[in-house]
């Protein structure tokens, strides 16, 4: 087959293009500046005189992109997604029912919504990880000790949230009950009640304080919009300060990120890491990895999951619904359910050796039976299938 590849930020397209290539695929790729998911005459210019120009069997993007979309259907070409994040504001648009779409969400929730909805183009597939990748990395690591540590943190702490900035808009009643639905978020694993306390009475409220932007075709509502960009976000930000913060007290905690850690004193920043040569390092020669879910995924397992057991560490992170199909807790990982939970369970798997290797040992064999291979795979089955 002929593929013509978006490329964006996402951090497995590197992944997924090597599978199609070692599948005896050709692929071609495009990187223009895309100014909107749904509206950006420049960048449909530019891919659909790319498609116009050749043959392609489909156009591929990691996340779904409505103008993409939009252009396939012009172009009587397929358009095939595999979604990474959720829930992606650009799928509530109404290219979304187009039939030349193929879209594999990794999130349950995101796939029985949509299907609801009589999308028909739409399937579940969980991520992956290319553990023969890493292993490779990891066999010729030049500084085997330089990523060694007692706790390790990958990733944003969101301390830019759009919710700090709007909050001083708010009357207090309002910023009293968003604080509230925040902190019970916090204290709740495994579930997203955001969406059902956003009621009709407090969107209507909110009408006032935040205005909703988006696109002609857009069926994106505020209620979506204001739990997946602000609350989300804030979410993200108060809950994982305060995880680094409680295990700081008794443990040394290396943080990888971009983010400012001025005020947390005593953890110990060391900046970001490079997805693809650094970070299984990290999660390798980490004694525990941290994963925390932003509460925008449903219930879909993040990327972060397969690719610290994909490099043999040992992970301790928040219940996702979807973590029992594939994993057995305390066998292939440990699963918190609160911050005092977390850090109970830190205190523990420091102090046991033999069996945080063994937890780790299990994980990675785990997730070698999921690598991309299979997944891309299962795709092209699907998408002839349909044909």
């Amino acid at each position: 087959m002929h593929i013509l590849m978006y490329r964006w930020r996402a951090y497995n397209y590197k992944d997924i293009e090597q599978t199609f290539l070692a599948l005896g695929h050709t692929v071609d790729n495009i990187e223009q500046k895309l100014g909107s998911y749904d509206v950006s005459p420049e960048f449909e210019r530019v891919i659909e005189e790319k498609i116009r120009q050749n043959t392609y069997d489909f156009v591929f993007t990691v996340n779904y992109f409505a103008v993409i979309s939009n252009v396939c259907m012009r172009c009587g070409v397929k358009y095939v997604c595999w979604t990474c994040d959720n829930p992606l504001i650009s799928m509530y648009h109404e290219s979304v029912f187009y039939p030349c779409n193929y879209i594999f969400t990794f999130d349950q929730t995101n796939y029985l919504e949509f299907k609801a909805m009589g999308v028909e183009h739409i399937w579940y597939l969980p991520l992956a990880v290319d553990t023969n990748r890493i292993d490779a990395i990891l066999a010729q690591a030049p500084h085997k000790n330089k990523y060694a540590g007692d706790i390790s943190f990958v990733g944003s702490l969101y301390e830019r949230n759009s919710y700090d900035k709007l909050k001083p808009q708010l009357p207090e009643y309002l910023q009293g009950y968003f604080d509230a639905v925040m902190e019970a978020q916090i204290n709740i694993s495994g579930a997203n009640i955001i969406e059902s306390m956003l009621t009709a009475d407090v969107l209507e409220e909110l009408e006032h304080y935040f205005t909703l932007e988006k696109s002609p075709g857009s069926f994106s509502d505020l209620g979506l919009i204001f739990q997946t960009t602000v609350l989300g976000f804030k979410i993200a930000a108060v809950e994982r300060r305060r995880a680094l913060i409680e295990l700081c007290k008794n443990h040394r905690v290396h943080v990888y990120s971009n983010s400012d850690v001025s005020d947390l004193l005593r953890i110990q920043y060391c900046g970001s890491v490079d997805y693809w040569s650094e970070m299984p390092q990290v999660f390798h020669a980490s004694k525990i990895n941290l994963n925390f879910t932003i509460p925008n995924i449903k219930s879909g397992i993040p990327l972060r999951i397969w690719d610290v057991l994909g490099s043999g560490g040992f992970l301790l992170t928040n219940f996702q619904a979807e973590l029992p199909y594939y994993f057995v807790e305390r066998e292939d990982l440990v699963c918190f359910d609160s911050i005092e939970d977390m850090h109970k369970k830190a205190d523990y798997y420091l102090s046991h050796e033999k069996e945080r290797r063994e937890i780790a040992r299990n994980g990675y064999r785990k997730v070698r039976q999921h690598d991309y291979r299979d997944r891309i795979e299962t795709i092209l089955r699907t998408i002839e299938e349909g044909e």
